[in-house]
C-alpha cells in the first residue's frame, strides 16, 4: 500500500479507504441481534481484509445504517494505533442535537475518540450555514480528546464546496471528482492550498458504475480495466490524497490494487488512454459539442422548474459517447428525488419552451430544446430513491 500525506491532519493516509456504505445490512439502526451472522461475518472479514492489506482507513457515517453499530463489533479489536476512523454527522440547526447524534455514533462504534469527524452534506447555503453553527459543538468535541481532525463531505456545486473550504475551519474535504466528472478540481485546488486532506467520494461507483462497465468503455481504457484507469487517473493528481473503495466483501479491493504498482508509470499509461477516450466522444457527439457543451449554461437555481440542465446533458453526452446508459438511468431517473444531494428536475417534469429565455449564453441555444426531448426519451424510467432512503 502506498500512503499520502493527508494535508494538515499530518495523517498518513493510505491510498485507498475502506467505505462503509456498502457492506452493512440494513440502511436504518436495527437491534444488534437482527443482524444475520453471515453479514456481520462478511463485514468482519471485509474489516480483516482492508487492515491485511494496509488500508486502515475505515470511513462510515451515522446515515448509513446499521454500518457504524456492526464496525463497533470488530473496530475496538483492531490495533487502535494503525486504525484511522471516521464517521459523518449531518450539520443541524440545533447544535444540541448534532452533539447528540455525535454521541450516537461514537457509542455505535465502541471508540473513544474518531481520527476524522465530517460534516455530512455540505450540499448548499443552508447546510453550511448549519455547518458553521455546529462548529462550537466540534472544537468542545475535540478538546475533550473524541475527535481529532474535523472536515467536511459534499455533493453539492463547486462553488459551495469552495465557500466551505474558504472558511478555513475545515482538516479535509471528502468530494466528487474522477475522470468522468472533473467539475470540482478548481475546490481541490482551493483545498490544497489550505493545505486540506483530500478523499475521494465513490470514484468506482459515482464514476460511472465501472465495475459493471460497458464493453465499449472496457475496450477504450485497455490495457486497464475501467476500475484501474480511473484509479490512476485520479491518484496521478498528487493534489488528491484517498480514494474510497465502497466494499461489499473481502475481494472487492483486489482489482483496485492494481493501481498502485501503475502509479510510477501514470505519465506514460494514461495518455494514449485519455486520448482515445476523447476521440471516441468527439466520434458520437461532434466535436464542438464535446468541446463546448458546457458553455453558458444556467445553475439549477437559475433554471426554470429547476431543470439540472448541466447535469441532465452530461448524461446524455455519457450514454452516447460511452455507451454508459445503464448509469446515465440510474442518476437520471434520481434527480428530483434527492433533495440537496442530488438537485434539479428531470426532462419531462418542466417546460422545454420556459428555457429559452436562460439559454442565450449557450452556444447551442437553439438546438438544447431538442437535444433535453432526445435525452428523456432515451434515460426516462421510474423515479429512483438514494440508498438511504430505500
Amino acid at each position: 500500500m502506498l500512503y499520502r500525506r493527508f494535508g494538515r491532519t499530518e495523517i498518513q493516509m493510505p491510498v485507498f479507504s475502506c467505505g462503509g456504505m456498502r457492506y452493512q445490512f440494513k440502511w436504518q439502526d436495527v437491534p444488534s441481534d437482527q443482524v444475520p451472522e453471515d453479514n456481520q461475518s462478511n463485514l468482519e472479514a471485509t474489516i480483516r481484509r482492508s487492515f491485511e492489506l494496509g488500508m486502515y482507513h475505515i470511513e462510515t457515517a451515522r446515515g448509513y445504517g446499521s454500518s457504524e453499530m456492526q464496525l463497533g463489533k470488530i473496530l475496538p479489536k483492531l490495533p487502535r494505533e494503525k486504525l484511522i476512523s471516521q464517521t459523518k454527522v449531518v450539520p443541524m440547526a440545533d447544535p444540541k442535537a448534532f452533539r447528540k447524534t455525535f454521541e450516537t455514533s461514537l457509542s455505535y462504534l465502541r471508540l473513544d475518540y474518531v481520527d476524522l469527524l465530517g460534516l455530512h452534506g455540505i450540499n448548499n447555503a443552508e447546510t453550511l450555514e448549519n455547518a458553521l453553527r455546529c462548529l462550537e459543538v466540534v472544537r468542545t468535541l475535540q478538546e475533550q480528546g473524541k475527535v481529532r481532525h474535523i472536515g467536511f463531505s459534499t455533493h453539492g456545486s463547486t462553488e459551495t464546496i469552495v465557500s466551505a473550504i474558504e472558511t478555513n475551519q475545515f482538516d479535509y474535504v471528502n468530494l466528487h471528482w474522477y475522470y468522468i466528472n472533473q467539475l470540482n478540481w478548481s475546490a481541490i485546488e482551493a483545498a490544497t492550498a489550505h493545505d486540506m486532506g483530500v478523499f475521494i467520494i465513490s470514484p468506482t461507483n459515482k464514476g460511472g458504475n465501472l465495475h459493471e462497465a460497458p464493453q465499449r468503455l472496457k475496450d477504450l481504457c485497455a490495457p486497464l480495466s475501467p476500475v484501474v484507469f480511473n484509479d490512476l487517473f485520479c491518484l496521478s493528481h498528487p493534489q488528491v490524497h484517498t480514494l474510497s473503495v465502497g466494499a461489499s466483501k473481502p475481494t472487492d479491493f483486489d482489482e483496485h490494487l492494481k493501481t498502485v504498482a501503475l502509479l510510477d508509470r501514470a505519465d506514460e499509461i494514461l495518455p494514449p488512454i485519455i486520448q482515445r477516450l476523447e476521440q471516441a466522444a468527439i466520434e458520437r457527439l461532434g466535436e464542438d459539442w464535446f468541446k463546448r457543451w458546457h458553455v453558458g449554461l444556467p445553475s439549477v437555481d437559475e433554471t426554470p422548474g429547476r431543470l439540472n440542465l448541466h447535469t441532465v446533458i452530461w448524461l446524455r453526452n455519457l450514454a452516447i459517447a460511452y455507451d454508459l446508459v445503464d448509469y446515465a438511468k440510474m442518476r437520471y431517473n434520481l434527480l428530483g428525488q434527492a433533495d440537496h444531494w442530488f438537485p434539479g428536475a428531470r426532462v419531462s417534469e418542466i417546460n422545454i419552451e420556459a428555457l429559452r429565455p436562460v439559454l442565450q449564453q449557450s452556444p447551442f441555444r437553439d438546438r438544447i430544446p431538442e437535444v433535453l426531448q432526445e435525452t428523456d426519451q432515451l434515460l426516462s424510467s421510474e423515479a429512483l430513491k438514494r440508498l438511504s432512503q430505500q
